[in-house]
């Protein structure tokens, strides 16, 4: 370590550059991340905030809840089962909104459920809604210049509803999700309920023992996971971002290795007079991994604080998310890869003859 500080302290304006470059990456990969995850997060958060973590739906529906219709008789079958207090009714329509007044269209998507059950938002913001024409919205549809007492105006319908709270992390397929009761959703359900159906599916709050348990007939069982990746888009955006992101590490592993190369071929004559002099492979190749790690531990902290810095300035309508534990397990992944692209740099060093090196620095 004594080595790779004095040589960080001899040549800054080298390493300076490095450092710069590795923050570059480092802030590159931690916002790419935060982005994906914020992405995610915004298509699908009103499955993933819930406490249900099993979803019956129509069979060959392929998890997708927009396929998905029950009817009162198959539903009730369900809850026979687990009880009713482990299952809840759902239903989910897509639909557009726009102010009484106005033809400013926003979409959104419907969740009728049952105002007592585990599926019930946590309201962030304005009281329980008390009639049915009173809703709960996620707080994105403030947005679109919505707010408490506001009304909204079903485009499909004409019916009016009062927004009376607001809750969080409720989007569905990037659209802000708008909570109704069983009254409120039987005046927007927009199907032939006799022939389809009036339920979308039946949400569980049970185990996997107990899900899987479960007589289903013509029905069929989705986890909350399968529910998720059932979102249209949500897998195919996930895996695009994700092959950014490891192409992201890849490229750094590569840029890091060669920067870290060309120093070391810069210092082959000094390297070989270290050898001359008694200084061991293993003390060279420490040297070389401590400037690694040094350079990339400053760099992470500079890029998680420019990250973090930036999300707070990011407009709301931005879906970033990144959490302190994802932000770790990104950092500790490049340092990794900072240090498997400095492995080339040490068998260079190991390959170091001593005689030939001082007889080409003589």
């Amino acid at each position: 370590m004594f080595l790779a500080l004095r040589e960080l302290k001899h040549a800054k304006l080298r390493y300076f550059l490095i450092g710069l470059i590795m923050v570059l990456i480092a802030w590159l990969v931690l916002f790419v991340t935060g982005l994906a995850n914020g992405l995610a997060n915004d298509n699908g958060a009103a499955i993933s905030s819930n406490q249900a973590t099993y979803y019956v739906l129509q069979k060959d529906s392929d998890n997708r809840l927009t396929r998905s219709n029950l009817t009162a008789t198959e539903t009730e079958g369900i809850a026979k089962q687990v009880g009713k207090s482990a299952s809840t009714n759902l239903g989910v329509q897509m639909g557009t909104v726009t102010p009484p007044a106005k033809d400013k269209k926003t979409d959104i998507t419907y969740f009728g459920i049952d105002k007592n059950s585990f599926m019930k938002p946590e309201i962030t913001e304005g009281t329980a809604p008390q009639s049915k024409n009173e809703v709960i919205a996620d707080i994105s549809l403030k947005e679109s210049g919505y707010k408490l007492k506001s009304e909204i105006k079903d485009s499909a319908t004409g019916n009016i509803f009062t927004i009376t709270a607001f809750t969080k992390n409720n989007t569905f397929s990037h659209s802000p999700v708008i909570f109704v009761d069983w009254d409120a959703w039987k005046l927007i359900h927009q199907t032939n309920q006799a022939a389809q159906g009036e339920y979308t599916a039946v949400a569980l709050n049970v185990s996997e023992s107990k899900a899987e348990s479960l007589s289903l007939g013509k029905l069929e069982l989705a986890s909350s996971k399968e529910v998720l990746q059932g979102i249209p888009g949500y897998s195919e955006e996930q895996g695009s971002l994700l092959m950014m992101i490891a192409f992201l590490f890849v490229i750094a592993a590569f840029v890091l290795a060669a920067f870290f190369y060309v120093i070391t071929i810069q210092k082959i004559n000094q390297f070989g007079v270290l050898k001359a002099v008694g200084a061991r492979t293993a003390y060279l190749g420490r040297s070389i991994v401590s400037q690694v790690i040094f350079l990339s531990v400053v760099s992470l902290l500079i890029g998680n604080a420019l990250t973090f810095g930036l999300a707070a300035i990011l407009p709301a309508s931005m879906p970033f998310t990144l959490s302190p534990l994802l932000a770790i397990g990104c950092s500790v992944l490049f340092l990794v890869v900072a240090v498997a692209g400095s492995m080339l740099s040490l068998y260079r060093v190991a390959k170091v003859d001593a005689l030939e090196a001082i007889g080409r620095a003589i």
